[in-house]
């Protein structure tokens, strides 16, 4: 029980890390205009609140590229 909760976790940062590099790095400039200007210090501090958030941030993608 133990072992797949550990693995079920695993997968969930592992597919977190695979979302939020690329959108830390380019994709965070198309929820925030303002964002484009940031530094990597602010990237940087994006990235675990990415991670973590990683399904709403692939939901909210696509009505993003619409506006």
């Amino acid at each position: 029980m133990a072992v797949g909760f550990i693995a079920a976790v695993f997968v969930y940062g592992a597919f977190g890390v695979l979302v939020a590099v690329p959108m830390a790095l380019r994709g965070v400039n198309r929820f925030d205009p303002a964002a484009a200007e940031g530094t990597l210090g602010f990237r940087l501090i994006a990235l675990p609140g990415l991670v973590v958030l990683w399904p709403l941030v692939l939901a909210r993608l696509p009505k993003a590229d619409r506006s």
